[in-house]
């Protein structure tokens, strides 16, 4: 049965962060040529077209820092922010891939993997669903490789504003029943709207808590 390596989030302790910075820094085509890992780092993933560029944009507080775009697969390598001069902000390509070769797949597949398994600063990713959707197979295959590899993550459910309340609430719990199926213990998740905001704060609060954790013991 797989666990994970996550703790449970108390939303009810959100500590604000106050966001002074952000600014692009480099593409990498490889996690060797990333910046040195002298901060905590959070990277961000999900298949196409589930908002991963509009959500960046409302967490670092500027709507033009992540370049958004109705053309699916437009991030093709690991893309380093830093926010506050503290910490690393990662966008990541999406492992729904659009149309491109199998040979650009496969290549951005062990990009991907190798990024997220020699990583020595990430803290944790955040993998990002659409919340109007029911589970996905490849958003669950996604979440089951990450356990096999012992990577932490949190689960973002996104475009809360798109559907109904009672909607996205059913299908996040739908997707969480689907975890319970092989997972012994579920991470943190948020349920987040870039219309409305929802969820930034909590999203920003928790890497707050996670960066003092690596703080401590760095």
């Amino acid at each position: 049965m797989q666990t994970g390596r996550n703790g449970i989030f108390n939303e009810q302790r959100i500590t604000i962060m106050i966001i002074k910075s952000a600014e692009y820094l480099i593409s990498s085509p490889d996690w060797e040529k990333c910046p040195t890992p002298n901060m905590p780092e959070y990277a961000f993933i999900g298949r196409s077209n589930v908002g991963k560029s509009s959500l960046i944009n409302i967490l670092a507080n500027n709507e033009k820092l992540a370049k958004t775009s109705g053309t699916p697969g437009k991030t093709v390598m690991i893309n380093h922010f830093q926010v506050n001069k503290e910490w690393y902000l990662v966008d990541l390509p999406g492992y729904g891939f659009a149309k491109r070769s199998m040979s650009q797949r496969k290549q951005w597949e062990k990009m991907i993997e190798d990024y997220l398994r020699k990583r020595t600063n990430l803290v944790t990713i955040f993998v990002l669903i659409d919340s109007r959707h029911s589970p996905q197979k490849l958003d669950i295959d996604f979440v089951n490789q990450l356990g096999e590899w012992n990577v932490p993550f949190s689960l973002v459910f996104t475009k809360a504003d798109k559907s109904t309340q009672a909607e996205v609430s059913r299908n996040v719990k739908a997707f969480l029943a689907k975890m319970r199926e092989t997972w012994e213990f579920l991470p943190p998740h948020f349920v987040t709207s870039t219309v409305k905001k929802t969820g930034r704060d909590a999203i920003l609060g928790y890497i707050e808590e996670l960066n003092a954790q690596f703080r401590a013991i760095a």
